[in-house]
């Protein structure tokens, strides 16, 4: 097989050529670079005059500082309950003879709801006092008469006066002996529960009919013990009951209780609702006492509040396309709401998302807190 080869003499122009070649190659793929990089560069400068931020930057989401009103609530469920009660009963012992009330009537203050029987002596003795009184008030006068004229010493009067005294008392407890029998009602209500019937046989002091007052139902709440100290009279609360579905009835803090359960640790209120509507004792309510309410106040969302590692609190900014830190003081906090005392202006666009690894000046590109740009 022929071998070819190269002369001698040959080799410096072959090697000459190939050095040329190269060169030529490593120009025309510089300029192709160098092209492209023109390329981008002006890219990049139309996407500059448009306005575009440039891609690389933290994406931050921001929302306006709203001025709104805000309120710290307390809410509690309770039960309109009756806070002025009468529970009826008996002096005395004996069967009922004529209970004349039923539950859900209303009475009238002395009207009779229930007579106990075996009321026959007491009224004979209430006879007997009431003409023993009448005896002596004319025995009285008659001897009156008689020292005015000079017939009888004076000291007869005081001895006609103290008889007569005597008799007045005797009446009065005979008559009151009398009027144990017949239960009246102290003043204007509903009854609400009738403990007996006709022919039931009652013991002194036991209970037989209760009687509550429709005015003076409220709604009573059981208030922790953290929050016991800051409730007050007429703060406002909002009242929901289950009977009234989808309704909210204005009402107030009309009476707080002095001590503690000591069982429960709460507190005990009482809500009067200041709306004109039909309650029931028992009815389930849930309210929400007013603890503190301010009308206008510059809010943020909450989750856009960061601790600082001193333990301050603050907030990111966007101002000029940077972040800015900003010291804040706070205020109430509701419904994922914050209120800022101080640091903070209406409509500036404060970092809700984005700014966990944020440091005060760096650039971002910010979007509104629905996603649109900025």
């Amino acid at each position: 097989m022929k071998k070819w080869l190269l002369p001698p003499t040959l080799l410096p122009l072959f090697i000459a050529i190939v050095w040329i070649g190269m060169y030529f190659y490593d120009s025309a793929t510089a300029a192709d670079q160098s092209a492209k990089s023109a390329d981008q560069s002006v890219t990049a400068a139309k996407d500059d005059a448009a306005g575009q931020p440039p891609k690389d930057l933290p994406r931050v989401v921001v929302q306006p500082a709203q001025l709104e009103p805000i309120s710290r609530i307390l809410e509690l469920t309770g039960s309109v309950t009756a806070t002025k009660i009468a529970r009826l009963a008996a002096p005395v012992e004996g069967p009922v003879q004529n209970c004349r009330v039923r539950e859900g009537d209303r009475v009238k203050p002395g009207q009779q709801v229930v007579v106990i029987g075996r009321s026959l002596g007491a009224e004979a003795l209430l006879a007997a006092a009431q003409q023993a009184l009448s005896e002596q008030s004319q025995e009285l006068s008659r001897v009156r008469q008689l020292v005015d004229n000079g017939a009888i010493p004076g000291a007869q009067l005081d001895t006609a006066r103290s008889k007569y005294e005597n008799a007045r008392a005797q009446f009065a407890k005979a008559k009151e002996s009398a009027e144990d029998y017949s239960i009246t009602a102290p003043w204007a209500g509903v009854v609400s529960k009738v403990l007996v019937a006709d022919g039931d046989y009652v013991a002194p002091r036991a209970t037989l009919i209760e009687v509550y007052d429709r005015h003076s139902l409220a709604v009573q709440l059981a208030v922790p013990e953290a929050q016991s100290t800051v409730v007050r009279e007429k703060m406002p609360v909002r009242v929901e009951l289950d009977a009234y579905p989808q309704k909210l009835f204005k009402g107030e803090l009309s009476r707080i209780y002095p001590q503690l359960d000591t069982q429960m640790r709460t507190r005990t209120v009482e809500v009067s609702v200041l709306e004109p509507i039909d309650l029931i004792p028992g009815m389930f309510a849930r309210t929400q006492v007013v603890l503190e309410e301010v009308r206008e106040a510059v809010v943020i969302p909450f989750e856009a509040v960061k601790i600082s590692p001193k333990g301050g609190r603050v907030v990111f900014v966007v101002e000029d396309g940077k972040a800015a830190l900003h010291k804040i003081e706070t205020g109430i906090e509701a419904s994922g709401k914050i209120q800022i005392i101080e640091g903070i202006s209406p409509g500036e666009q404060v970092i809700t998302a984005g700014h966990e690894k944020l440091k005060d000046g760096s650039a971002v590109r910010a979007v509104t807190g629905g996603g649109g740009g900025k």
